[in-house]
């Protein structure tokens, strides 16, 4: 009912849209996430939640998001804040950060990747300067709207280097490498059909709220950069073991003492010495001998889809390259759309109203992705698929009944497959299963508290019931002394 009510108060607003919409040059605001599947969270979710759970969603404009939500990404939301480009007169001025670049640029670490991304570096980090163009508007006023500092942006940079493809040794994906179990915590569709991580406009909708809980959680820019790296679980329990050596410091110096010590893998002691050096470069290149041409920011228009319809079909009817609509839909893994379901496909600007008229007129077969056989005969898979005329991988693709399945595995007669037509082959992406994940396995902790800003030992200890004494025993505290964002074992594991 309550669907239908929030329906129901959205249809007056959207009547004058058609069935296709122009998205603006910065792409729209987080839409709500939809219910995270019902599957074991990651190691790093545990302490996340936590901080999540006392955390407002980042805000949006109300009815801008529904409408989002209800019609698709293309819908034109307001950015909170002056959105308008940078005047010639205030590009002209020196640069600012809104992270704390400058209280650290002259660190040994920061220095060294300056120097880096200077020398031995420097044609890769051009190319990354010149994708940040295409990507940094829309990321920016995602982290605006979410009351983040727009200079995060910087995250993705030293991530991925703005790659949507970049696929990490430990499966994680896309322009913010995020891993499967946080994505689908932070809203994102990832299964075998559909993969947001890869998406930049919908990643970056769940990197910001990412980043948004390990903000909330730390208090701390620097100390949520780190914790995005390598687990806010180290970080928590590091913040504990060297309480004595951080004492009363800020959080950002914190990080700079907790990276000081052999408690953190080198990659996470780097982070934020990377991301200040990066942003430092990205902000002011032509101080350090930068000069490079941009790619235009990302804009596009989106039309509404049948399921199950080839992306060549929809690039013809667009009268766009494959490739080019395959580079703006780039979480569709098997070249086509989702089977359940209508999906916003996103085409060039200015070529929406042109592909919906055409899509309409297309009969259902000619916009077909192949066609749904009941096997009368069974064999191997490789034997079945060059039945049919295709490769045995190909086969896999489309039918996720069979992604276990090698070649020579025996496929029974009456077995019910979708066997792909070329149209549909034309814009499949030969990637790896989209649900692996590469955990380390953690051995449980007991009950745990996440601290918020001015608790104290002895107000978490009457919360749980127990005492200062046992809550210092449990963690192995010197003193009685905690810091936003640590996690503390507040009841010791059972054990059967």
């Amino acid at each position: 009912m309550r669907a239908l009510l929030r329906r129901a108060a959205f249809a007056g607003a959207c009547v004058a849209l058609a069935a296709c919409h122009t998205a603006p040059e910065v792409a729209p605001a987080p839409s709500p996430a939809p219910a995270a599947p019902a599957e074991s969270a990651p190691p790093a979710a545990t302490a996340m939640a936590a901080a999540r759970d006392s955390t407002p969603p980042a805000p949006a404009p109300a009815v801008a998001s529904e409408a989002v939500r209800l019609f698709g990404d293309s819908i034109v939301i307001v950015s909170r804040g002056d959105s308008e480009a940078p005047s010639a007169a205030s590009r002209d001025l020196a640069p600012t950060w809104d992270i704390n670049v400058r209280s650290f640029e002259t660190r040994a670490r920061v220095t060294y990747f300056l120097d880096r991304f200077q020398g031995e570096a420097r044609p890769r980090f051009s190319v990354w300067l010149q994708r940040g163009g295409r990507y940094e508007p829309m990321i920016r006023a995602k982290l605006r709207d979410a009351y983040l500092p727009e200079d995060l942006t910087y995250v993705a940079l030293i991530e991925s280097g703005y790659d949507p493809n970049a696929y990490s040794s430990a499966a994680a994906v896309g322009i913010w490498q995020l891993m499967t179990g946080t994505a689908r915590g932070a809203g994102l569709r990832v299964d075998w059909w559909v993969d947001e991580r890869r998406d930049p406009v919908r990643s970056t909708d769940g990197a910001v709220k990412v980043l948004h809980w390990l903000n909330a959680q730390f208090g701390s820019l620097f100390l949520a950069a780190a914790a995005y790296n390598g687990g806010e679980g180290r970080i928590a329990r590091g913040l504990t073991r060297y309480a004595d050596s951080i004492g009363a410091m800020s959080g950002d110096s914190a990080f700079f003492t907790l990276a000081g010590t052999d408690y953190l893998r080198a990659e996470t002691r780097d982070y934020v010495p990377k991301l200040i050096a990066a942003a430092l470069i990205a902000k002011d290149p032509k101080r350090y001998g930068f000069d490079v041409a941009v790619d235009a920011a990302l804009a596009y228009d989106s039309v509404r889809v049948a399921p199950a319809v080839p992306l060549a079909v929809v690039a013809r009817a667009a009268g766009v390259s494959l490739q080019e609509l395959m580079t703006l839909n780039n979480a569709l893994l098997r070249g086509i759309t989702p089977p359940r379901g209508e999906w916003w496909v996103r085409v060039p600007s200015g070529a929406a109203p042109h592909a919906d008229s055409a899509m309409r007129a297309l009969s259902p077969r000619a916009r077909s992705a192949g066609k749904r056989v009941e096997l009368a005969k069974g064999g191997s898979l490789a034997a079945v698929a060059d039945r049919y005329g295709v490769s045995a991988r190909a086969l896999i693709w489309y039918n996720p009944g069979l992604k276990h399945a090698r070649a020579s595995t025996h496929v029974s007669a009456g077995t019910a497959l979708l066997i792909p037509n070329a149209e549909a082959l034309a814009g499949a992406r030969d990637v790896p299963d989209p649900s692996i994940e590469r955990y380390g396995h953690r051995r449980g902790h007991g009950a745990t508290h996440v601290v918020r800003q001015g608790e104290t030992l002895g107000g978490i200890a009457a919360r749980y019931g127990t005492s200062v004494k046992a809550l210092m025993r449990l963690n192995g505290l010197k003193k009685n002394l905690i810091f936003p964002g640590q996690v503390l074992v507040v009841h010791a594991p059972h054990h059967e």
